[in-house]
């Protein structure tokens, strides 16, 4: 069972605690960088939920700040309840929550926190918002090269960076990163924001690879490349595709798989226009990158909180983020979905995720000079 606040006091307390703790976050929301923003906004923002019930002795519950979307993880939050019967109660926001379990302190109602990137783990671990995850289960499932070193936080699933492209008319079926900057697709590239987390992560991928200057260029070439100015998310890129506004587009696999499982049938038709290509499979490989979990600091029911997490890092909880999430599980002997193997085979590239993390102020900065949201001749 999930819900999205517990309350075990009154409901004025509740209300009061709530307010007092968002309050409480704001001024470190409004200072956080660019550079974290899971949606890349300037901006850090927090939805304004209700805190769950922070009383360590609130027994047989789990409370939850995700950056990952509700439909991504709802199916494995219903597994784990049903499995031990501990109720998972869920905050979601695109930004802002490593800021609000910070200011909230020790009377922060956060067990866990599940996050979106590379970027999003180490910012909690820098934060010191975290407690260590150590466990035979995470151990012997996920391996060493996705955990942190110091047990700070812990991967749980990975996605690729791929291009999609129009079926109708891009006829090359493979493609590099670096020939996005290509003049050749001037006018026919579409990509979201260049300070989304998922684009600040390629291109410290690139930096790491390549060094900042040529990093830049490719930034700039990029942007010289776009068909209109960056808007919207991985699957709008698809849908601008479909009604011919530019031929190719760089987004996340899992989208592939959300639009071909959609119930809105529109979402259908724009998967069926594009293939789905992965970049470098012939050189470095796909940029990859994971979600992963945190164990807060001050979790008031930190048993339950343990328990979820060794929940998503086992065979049972792998295969679900494989058949119903679409993602490349983590544990090697859980195998992909059908439908994921049908797009082809991944060649995921070996730079250690903590290179990524280490880059992405500067992937931020470079965005940022080379104006890559003002969009083409900006």
């Amino acid at each position: 069972m999930t819900t999205a606040r517990a309350c075990t006091r009154p409901a004025a307390y509740s209300l009061t605690l709530s307010l007092s703790l968002f309050a409480a976050s704001l001024p470190a929301l409004l200072s956080a960088p660019a550079w974290a923003s899971g949606e890349g906004e300037k901006n850090a923002k927090v939805t304004a939920t209700p805190a769950p019930s922070p009383v360590s002795g609130a027994a047989g519950e789990v409370n939850i700040y995700s950056y990952r979307e509700p439909g991504l993880i709802q199916p494995l939050m219903d597994a784990f309840s049903k499995k031990t019967g501990i109720k998972t109660n869920v905050v979601y926001a695109k930004d802002g929550l490593i800021e609000r379990i910070k200011a909230e302190g020790a009377n922060s109602p956060a067990d866990v926190l599940l996050a979106v990137d590379i970027g999003r783990l180490t910012e909690a671990k820098e934060s010191g918002i975290t407690q260590t995850i150590k466990t035979e289960e995470v151990d012997e499932h996920i391996p060493a090269a996705y955990r942190d070193p110091d047990g700070a936080w812990v991967g749980l699933s990975q996605r690729a960076r791929v291009v999609f492209a129009s079926k109708e008319r891009v006829k090359q079926d493979s493609i590099t990163y670096a020939e996005l900057a290509d003049p050749k697709w001037k006018g026919k590239i579409c990509m979201r924001s260049g300070q989304h987390t998922y684009n600040v992560g390629l291109l410290a991928a690139i930096i790491a690879h390549d060094g900042e200057e040529k990093a830049a260029k490719w930034a700039e070439g990029v942007k010289n490349n776009l068909a209109r100015k960056p808007a919207g998310g991985d699957r709008d890129q698809v849908k601008a595709i479909y009604a011919g506004e530019c031929d190719i587009a760089v987004g996340n696999t899992y989208y592939m798989a959300a639009m071909e499982t959609s119930d809105k049938p529109e979402q259908q038709e724009w998967a069926k226009s594009v293939k789905l290509l992965f970049p470098d499979s012939a050189g470095n490989g796909t940029h990859v990158n994971i979600s992963g979990a945190v164990l807060a600091k001050n979790a008031p029911h930190k048993d339950a909180g343990m328990q979820l997490i060794d929940y998503l890092a086992s065979p049972e909880a792998q295969k679900i983020y494989a058949e119903q999430v679409n993602e490349y599980p983590l544990d090697p002997a859980v195998a992909v979905s059908e439908r994921v193997k049908a797009w082809g085979t991944l060649k995921p590239d070996a730079l250690p995720l903590l290179d990524v993390a280490k880059n992405r102020k500067a992937a931020s900065e470079i965005m940022d000079k080379v104006g890559f949201d003002q969009g083409p001749g900006a």
